[in-house]
């Protein structure tokens, strides 16, 4: 069973190539992805990976948790479920309408 990874603090520049290759160091990547501003493309600086195994993905935490890339702290843990996200009582929100005249 496979075991998903949530990696804080990445450099802006680093690639998944290069999230791969650290994390293939503590066992078998089954994926690497970073996650990107959806209008600029730019790094958010985190990304997930996700390890064949939990004993794996217990490795890379221990090995890399607090460990240095490209002169920044990563935080490595274990990524927990996307929490469903409520629409919010914004500007535009559903509520009761009322007429301007």
């Amino acid at each position: 069973m496979s075991a998903k990874l949530y990696v804080g603090g990445l450099p802006y520049a680093a690639t998944e190539s290069q999230l791969t290759t650290l994390f293939a160091e503590h066992g078998t990547v089954e994926s690497a992805r970073i996650v990107a501003d959806k209008f600029t493309g730019q790094s958010r600086g985190f990304g997930f990976v996700e390890m064949s195994s939990t004993e794996e993905a217990q490795a890379a935490i221990t090995a890399l948790n607090g460990s240095q890339m490209d002169g920044r702290s990563l935080t490595v843990n274990e990524a927990k479920p996307m929490e469903p996200r409520s629409g919010g009582a914004g500007r535009f929100s559903s509520g009761p309408k009322r007429s301007r005249y």
